[in-house]
Formats: structure tokens, C-alpha cells, sequence
């Protein structure tokens, strides 16, 4: 098959004017004020020359607050606001009690690509991985070795061009023989039909589109396959619209993925077709809006199989909802999986559906999918008025911690979805904790399908409790959109270790540019986990600039420069190896 780049003189990428059509992309941010310029920075660049001819380039610039002893440290994949400007990944002092605590101590811009939309990295990261920055709107995945922290060297790039059958790299999982998976949510770079690396064709309808696929790659990024996500026999055209229309109709364009190399499970949820869904000119969205989660067999890693779609069902809110869209199954934005060998289950969550979802067993070809939490209850926990609802709430990120007893998830509220004033919705971060549900093994009774369980919770003694419900307030169009948790703990003489008790969560301020929820106040802060599950803002993580807590991104200069407000997604816990048991 002729492979064809995506990319166009000066660095834009065709999926970038495609989307920038439709307003994904928006104006620039204003820039804000800030203090003085910082020391001189040491400057480290790597450089790599990908399969499309292309020398890429990473630089670090270092501070003098970035040397002395192994730290732990949140990295942050920034994009520039003023789209002249690069991209960059901010490396912040996240070591408790460190004097540079929340300080950004370097920052590693990337080049000659601008206005990547940078997106997610991979959900957790371990010793000896490497790291896997996405772009959404250039197609390209940027790799990045992590053993030399807080400086970062580039491993390498997989471009549009080694990518033909799959657009808008989202997310990734990396395996432990360094290998990952990613999630790509649009269509190939062409429309028409596509060879995957296992022989197998299906017909797309072009960049952004549909079908979306799964990638793996290697250690530096090359691939290895691109695996189908779409049903090779199509799947309902009443569910799962495609604009222009696919004669076999699909719903697949995955969005967030989890693996248990355990069980060899994959797990994916598929999000919109994105190049349609924020046009103002569709007259009918919602089955463009997917409901939809696919599981695959990993065992054969190089050719995965895939074992099911499932639709997710909709619950006792969606006759009351005004739209379709605000429907407990709409947009299935991320699955969770839990850790332990005994549980055999999966989460979802639903971004404009405001619900999560459990299936006690992924394994089999028919997962039994029930809502099991309306993020109404969430609201009622964070103090907010009666009348907030999840329905439109954009709910987003989603995980399970390492020792199987919480569930975390982001919110980035209900405002624009519903008119409703900016001060008067919120975003949070809730804990829910769900022991009960996965105790209750392959017949757990909890399922959210009386009005009342939307407000209360689920009235089944195994349905998830709330420890926790911290509100995040942002009287800008956005809100608290991504997550991480901090999967490190410090011991006796300065070294570290993993655990699986988390202690700490982050969150970043920002979705993307132009869309119903996309600017938000660009900070990114620190919350403390106690014993009990319960949220507490770290207000000693504090911007070292305007003195107040959480990292506020709309600054003025950075390590690099005076290049003006940037826009944080994607954010990741990592710790020096020198100090990493």
C-alpha cells in the first residue's frame, strides 16, 4: 500500500487543517503576565530522523534548581498557545519537602513540528520505560528516554507516515518488554480501503474519520502492527454514524486503552468521530457520539483478536434528559481495569453520559456491561447545587488504583453543555471506593436503575461508596480534564520505590483547543489521598512565580524563553532512576 504523509509544507498536517475546519482549533490565548526571566539554562538537545525524512529535535533547558539529587518528578506535555511558538514537556519538582518544590526546573521543546496539540502520554509509568507523548492534530508520536531524569533525550518518532491505516494518536499502554500500545481515534490518512499489518482490509473515510485502530510499537516507536478495531463485518448504521457514509458502518474510534498482560486483555473505548463531532453544521450528532467498548484477546501480541463490542445501556436520567447526547451511554471517553489476578472485571466512563459502567468479566465474548455510578451523586458529595446533573458533565479521566480499593475519576463540569452560569457548576475530582463490587466476583448486584440511585448513589450493598468529591472550580470555559496518581512513595536515605497505596493524585486544567470544554485555566495541581480515601488540595505545591498554589501555565516565560501561556494535558509521575529501587 503507498503511504502518504499527512503532513504539509511548514509543519501543519492535513488532519490539523481538518480539524481546525470544524473549530477544533481556536484562538490564540491572551498572553498573562509574569515575573522575571529565569537563569540562564543549560541546553541538551537530541535529535532524531524519522522514517518520513524529517530530523526532529528535543532540548533540554535546564535550571540550576534541576541539578543535585534524584528526584521525584511530574512531567507535563505542553502545548504553546501562540501556535509560532514549540510544544514542550515541563519537568516540575514533585519531590515532597524539596525546596524547588513545584518549581518547573526544565522544559523540552520539540521541533520542527508546531501546534502539535499535545495530548496523553502513556497512564503510569514504570522504571526503565520510555515515554510516549502523542500530537494529536500532527499524527505523530514523540519517544522520549526517560534514564537520564529530569533531562529527557528523544528515542524516536513515529510519524504519519508509519501510521497510513490511523489518525489522531490518543493514548498508550506500555508493556513490560517495553513495547506499547497505542489508540488512534481517526481514520486513515486517505479514504478508501486499508491493509493492517495482519492482511486484513477495511474501508475508511479518511483523517479524523473512522475507522480508528490500535498500534503497536517498539521500544523507539517504530511499528510493529496496526491492528483493526472495527468489526470486520460492519456493526448497526443507526448506532454508529460515519460522515460520509462507510458501507460497513463502524463506532470504532478508540480513545482510551488499558491492558492486564495477566489475563492478556486489551480494553478501549470508543469516543466520536472527531472531525464531525464539534461542527455546528451536522443537524444530527448523537450517532456520531459512541457508546461503545471493545475487549481483544492479547495473546498473540503482534495480532490481537478481538472479542467483543458491547453498547453501553442507558439509565433512569436519560428520559429526562433534553438531548440524546446527554444520555448515560454517550462518548465512552475511558475503561479502567483492575490489578489483581483474581478480577476479571472493567470500568468505563461516559464523557457527555455523566455515568460509569462495570462488567464483572471482560473475558468472556458477552461482558454483562450495567451502570453502577451517575456522577449526580459525585455532585451531591461536592457541595454542588440540586439542579447539576452528570448528564453533559464531560467526565474524564479514569483509574483504578494499583491495590484494587479506589476508583479516581476527573469531571470537567456541566456548564457549557448546559448554559448554565460558569460559577455555579464545577469541576471536581472524586474517589469512589470499590471493594464491595469487585468482592462480588462474576454476580454483583449493584445497578443504577431507579431515579433516586442517580442522587444517592446505588441502593445495592455493593455498589461504589464516595470517600471523596473535591470540587475544582473554573469560571473558564473548561475544567479539570486529566489525572494522574503518584505510584511512588519515598523511603529511608532519599531513595524510592513503587507502591501500590496511592498517597497523591494530580490533575491538569485543559481539554482541546476549540471545543465545548477546551480552555480551561491551564493549572496544574497536586491533591493528597488519605487512608480513608479523602481529598485534600496540596497548597503547598505552589506556582514559583505567582506564589499561588498549583502550577499555573499561563505564564509569560519559561526555561526557553519568553514564549507566552501553553496549555497542559497530559501528566505523568516519574522519579530519577539514581534514586528508583
Amino acid at each position: 500500500m503507498r503511504r502518504i504523509s499527512l503532513r504539509r509544507p511548514g509543519g501543519t498536517s492535513r488532519l490539523a487543517a481538518c480539524l481546525a475546519a470544524v473549530g477544533v482549533v481556536a484562538a490564540l490565548l491572551t498572553t498573562s503576565g509574569g515575573a522575571a526571566a529565569s537563569p540562564e539554562p543549560e541546553r541538551v538537545t537530541s535529535k532524531f530522523t524519522g522514517t518520513d525524512g524529517v530530523t526532529y529535535t528535543a532540548t533540554n533547558h535546564l535550571l540550576p534548581a534541576a541539578q543535585g539529587r534524584g528526584r521525584e518528578w511530574l512531567l507535563t506535555w505542553a502545548g504553546s498557545a501562540d501556535p509560532a511558538k514549540p510544544d514542550f514537556l515541563a519537568v516540575v519538582d514533585a519531590t515532597r519537602n524539596s525546596p524547588t518544590y513545584g518549581e518547573v526546573v526544565n522544559t523540552v521543546t520539540l521541533g520542527p513540528n508546531l501546534a502539535n496539540e499535545a495530548h496523553h502520554m502513556q497512564y503510569v509509568w514504570h522504571k526503565g520505560d520510555r515515554l510516549f507523548a502523542g500530537a494529536l492534530l500532527q499524527d505523530t508520536v514523540f519517544v522520549f528516554d526517560t534514564s537520564k531524569l529530569p533531562a529527557l533525550s528523544l528515542a524516536g518518532v513515529n510519524s504519519t507516515v508509519d501510521t497510513p491505516c490511523g489518525t489522531a494518536p490518543d493514548a498508550f499502554q506500555v508493556l513490560r518488554d517495553g513495547t506499547a500500545y497505542a489508540s488512534y481515534l481517526g481514520g486513515p490518512d486517505v479514504p478508501g480501503p486499508c491493509t493492517y499489518t495482519n492482511g486484513e482490509v477495511r474501508e475508511g473515510n479518511g483523517a479524523a474519520g473512522s475507522p480508528g485502530q490500535i498500534v503497536r510499537m517498539d521500544r523507539d516507536g517504530k511499528t510493529l502492527a496496526e491492528i483493526p478495531a472495527a468489526l470486520a463485518e460492519g456493526e448497526d448504521p443507526k448506532q454508529c454514524g460515519n460522515v460520509p457514509a462507510l458501507k460497513k458502518a463502524t463506532c470504532a474510534n478508540p480513545h482510551g486503552i488499558m491492558v492486564n498482560e495477566e489475563k492478556n486483555i486489551m480494553v478501549a473505548s470508543d469516543f466520536v468521530e472527531a472531525r464531525h463531532f464539534l461542527s455546528p453544521k451536522l443537524p444530527d450528532q448523537a450517532n456520531l457520539a459512541r457508546q461503545t467498548v471493545r475487549v481483544w484477546d492479547i495473546k498473540n501480541r503482534q495480532n490481537p483478536k478481538l472479542l467483543s463490542v458491547s453498547k453501553m445501556p442507558d439509565g433512569p436520567r436519560a428520559g429526562l434528559e433534553k438531548s440524546e447526547m446527554w444520555h448515560e451511554s454517550r462518548v465512552v471517553m475511558e475503561p479502567a481495569l483492575p490489578h489483581k489476578k483474581k478480577h476479571k472485571g472493567a470500568f468505563a466512563s461516559s464523557m457527555l453520559g455523566g455515568a460509569i459502567f462495570y462488567a464483572p468479566d471482560v473475558t468472556v465474548p458477552n461482558p454483562k456491561w450495567r451502570e453502577v455510578f451517575d456522577d449526580t451523586t459525585a455532585y451531591r458529595a461536592a457541595g454542588a447545587p440540586k439542579d447539576v446533573t452528570g448528564g453533559g458533565d464531560a467526565g474524564s479521566w479514569l483509574m483504578v488504583s494499583p491495590d484494587d480499593r479506589y476508583l479516581f475519576h476527573t469531571v470537567m463540569g456541566q456548564s457549557t453543555a448546559y448554559g448554565k452560569p460558569l460559577d455555579k457548576t464545577t469541576g471536581m475530582l472524586y474517589v469512589l471506593d470499590i471493594r464491595k463490587l469487585l468482592a462480588a466476583g462474576d454476580n454483583p448486584k449493584c445497578n443504577i436503575d431507579r431515579l433516586k440511585e442517580v442522587y444517592r448513589g446505588g441502593l445495592e450493598r455493593d455498589c461504589p461508596a464516595v470517600t471523596s468529591a473535591m470540587p475544582i472550580r473554573d469560571t473558564t470555559d473548561g475544567g479539570p480534564h486529566w489525572g494522574a496518581m503518584d505510584n511512588f512513595e519515598q523511603t529511608y536515605g532519599g531513595k524510592f520505590r513503587e507502591t501500590q497505596q496511592i498517597r497523591r493524585l494530580a490533575t491538569s486544567n485543559y481539554f482541546i483547543a476549540g471545543s465545548f470544554s477546551g480552555g480551561g485555566n491551564h493549572e496544574v495541581c497536586m491533591y493528597d489521598l488519605d487512608r480513608k480515601g479523602k481529598l485534600k488540595q496540596d497548597r503547598a505545591f505552589r506556582d514559583e512565580r505567582s506564589g499561588k498554589p498549583c502550577v499555573d501555565f499561563d505564564r509569560t516565560s519559561w526555561p526557553h524563553g519568553e514564549t507566552g501561556p501553553a496549555r497542559p494535558h497530559g501528566i505523568l509521575f516519574t522519579v530519577s532512576d539514581s534514586v528508583l529501587k
